[in-house]
């Protein structure tokens, strides 16, 4: 669906009041936390870079409870896209109402109402809303950041770069509308990663395994 063709006006304002608020719901349950806290690690936040995502949860709570979070995180946002098309997309046309959950769910995540609004960085939950908007865009995210990081050995280098990338697989295999939406998240990603900008400039961004 073209941006062009949207019609605010006619759309089902209920449908996509209720796909807004379903994503972000589920886009603000911080597995990371709560996963940390249940194995007995205690608040993730008081632990290493303190954010509640994958990447922090490899620091401080190992490799079998850093790939839950992340299998968890991306879920969430699958889910959330997934209740929108089919239970809340009536007149609302194209796939609006599942683009604005995935959205949501990124933001959720990113800024959870609970935590203050201090969230994670979104990696795992913008590959997630990729995948389930349209798969071959997520596959993409992933297979640049795996390119990335085997080359670089660097986690931050590697999301900003399929971040980065992401509007441009959205336009070429999905629509204009998934290319915005992608662009949106992957400016909102980019900028939670300023502290790692900062560190790859000045080259003491630490590798992978470090």
């Amino acid at each position: 669906m073209n941006i062009e063709q949207l019609d605010i006006a006619h759309m089902n304002m209920t449908s996509l009041a209720l796909a807004a608020l379903a994503g972000y719901l589920l886009g603000a349950i911080p597995f990371g936390m709560v996963l940390t806290w249940l194995s007995g690690g205690g608040d993730i936040r008081s632990s290493g870079s303190g954010n509640i995502g994958a990447t922090n949860v490899l620091r401080t709570g190992g490799k079998g409870l850093a790939a839950l979070t992340l299998l968890l995180d991306a879920g969430k946002a699958i889910l959330a896209v997934w209740l929108a098309r089919h239970f809340l997309s009536e007149g609302v046309p194209g796939d609006v109402s599942a683009l604005l959950a995935g959205f949501a769910a990124f933001l959720g995540h990113v800024f959870p109402l609970w935590l203050r609004f201090r969230g994670g960085k979104g990696v795992a939950t913008m590959i997630g809303a990729l995948l389930g908007l349209a798969w071959p865009v997520g596959l993409a995210f992933c297979a640049v950041w795996l390119l990335t990081a085997i080359l670089r050995r660097q986690s931050s280098l590697a999301s900003i770069t399929a971040a980065a990338t992401a509007p441009l697989f959205a336009w070429w295999l999905g629509s204009p509308l998934l290319a915005l939406t992608a662009l949106a998240l992957a400016l909102i990603l980019i900028s939670r990663h300023h502290e790692n900008i900062s560190r790859l400039l000045a080259g003491t961004e630490p590798r992978i395994g470090q």
